[in-house]
């Protein structure tokens, strides 16, 4: 049965980020469950199958959220929806509680109605599917043809059923620097929303789709001067203006200082073991000996993704931008409420 977002909910997911914070436990934990991809990305260093992969059970997954409490957990591979116990990993890290907020990435590429409604039963809270380009550049991008029009046939008829728990998520690129505001519209055609985080060449080693050049830069500038504009009629673009902001200023830089990964946020492998990131894989058995010997002396500060750049801030800053995550857990309360109305007899 679907986990309500309570008030009591949303008071105990923000009490563990601040706990967790000042605890140097993680604001956000991230489990790739499989490394296994049906996709190629060209941003990506993984794709393809892998046989006989060690993979930790669904109860092995609750042991764990269980004992460190993260307020957010983002289930990723790889493909996730290739684990065909997805569904069961969900229902056991939720428990039928209303944390941690739970968060499903995926190319969508498996998605429909049935499963959506299993994963959404069970306890996800935000179904975040990547889009690239907003036509069938995607497919490209991707390697996975006929992608894109999986993706605008099945994305709107869910959002339609109304839990309003789609999220787009877009890694900004030279390649599409100037898809921004035409993804946004998507989004809004599409009747879900949309976040936005930065390429880094760690994981490929390829340069190219940084952007780096001085004009284009500029062009970025302005393309996130016209989301945050955007934001101000729009409920479709969930990221901060700080985090907007901060997604230009790697990009100019080069790198953004102060990495806490293993602190704020670190990533559990397939097999159970702990790593600082999905981009430097060192293996650690516990997150004390991740910290002593992997955090406390990292200098890395060559990516701005997602996670990092929600997670890795000073408190003042996370609870100035406070107010724009707990109105995302209101908006799904929202739609959870009203869904349940509407199919009231």
């Amino acid at each position: 049965m679907t986990t309500d977002i309570s008030p009591q909910d949303i008071l105990d997911i923000s009490y563990r980020g601040i706990r967790n914070y000042l605890t140097h436990r993680p604001l956000a934990l991230s489990l790739e469950v499989t490394l296994s991809c049906n996709c190629n990305c060209r941003h990506c260093d993984l794709g393809g199958m892998i046989k006989d992969e060690k993979q930790i059970t669904p109860d092995d997954y609750a042991k764990l959220t269980q004992q460190l409490k993260p307020p957010v957990v983002q289930i990723s591979g790889g493909e996730p929806l290739l684990r065909k116990d997805i569904v069961e990993i969900v229902a056991a890290i939720k428990n039928g509680r209303g944390s941690p907020y739970l968060i499903l990435v995926t190319n969508g590429a498996l998605l429909n109605e049935s499963l959506y409604l299993q994963l959404h039963n069970a306890g996800v809270n935000q179904l975040s599917i990547s889009l690239d380009f907003p036509d069938e550049r995607h497919d490209d991008f991707r390697r996975h043809r006929g992608l894109y029009k999986h993706l605008s046939n099945t994305i709107p008829s869910l959002a339609k059923i109304g839990y309003h728990d789609i999220l787009l998520n877009t890694a900004i690129t030279k390649a599409n620097y100037n898809e921004l505001i035409p993804i946004a519209n998507t989004a809004t055609n599409w009747g879900v929303s949309v976040s936005y985080s930065a390429y880094t060449p760690l994981r490929t080693g390829d340069k190219s789709y940084s952007i780096n050049d001085a004009e284009a830069l500029k062009l970025l500038r302005n393309n996130i001067y016209k989301l945050i504009e955007l934001k101000k009629y729009s409920n479709c673009i969930t990221n901060s203006d700080t985090v907007l902001l901060n997604t230009v200023k790697f990009f100019e830089q080069g790198y953004m200082p102060g990495c806490k990964a293993g602190i704020s946020f670190f990533v559990v492998m397939p097999d159970g073991s702990f790593i600082p990131c999905s981009l430097h894989r060192h293996k650690f058995s516990n997150q004390k000996d991740m910290i002593n010997n992997y955090s406390r002396t990292n200098k890395c500060g060559a990516c701005w993704v997602s996670i990092r750049s929600y997670t890795d801030r000073s408190l003042l800053s996370l609870l100035k931008d406070m107010p724009v995550y707990t109105k995302r857990l209101w908006a799904l309360r929202k739609g959870y409420l009203s869904n349940k109305n509407n199919k009231s007899p």
